[in-house]
């Protein structure tokens, strides 16, 4: 008489079981490591910003305390003689054609009123 064969037996029943065992493992480990590094990531991004807010209130802090840049001191007044000089600057640009009467009354009011 033949024997009929019933499935794969004991033994080919737990090759597939452990195969997929492993593999599943393998899976939750991959799963696992990623879930953690993404942890890692968020971590250190948040500490970045962190440190960035750190540094802007301290830089905001160090530019209040910081007196306030000194108003540039205004021009001497022109003396006498470079007042003089200048219309006679003036004077040339004029009769060189330069300058119109209007610009030269101009300018010359102007260095008058220094």
């Amino acid at each position: 008489m033949l024997r009929r064969r019933r499935g794969m037996g004991l033994l080919g029943a737990a090759a597939v079981g452990g195969v997929a065992y492993a593999a599943g493992n393998k899976y939750a480990n991959n799963r696992n490591a990623e879930q953690d590094q993404n942890e890692q990531i968020a971590y250190l991004q948040a500490q970045q910003a962190e440190q960035a807010r750190q540094a802007q209130a301290a830089q905001m802090q160090q530019q209040a305390a910081a007196p306030a840049p000194a108003a540039p001191a205004p021009p001497a007044a022109p003396s006498m003689d470079e007042k003089i000089a200048q219309l006679q600057d003036l004077a040339s640009l004029k009769t060189a054609g330069v300058l119109t009467d209007e610009e030269f009354a101009a300018q010359k009011a102007r260095i008058l009123a220094q």
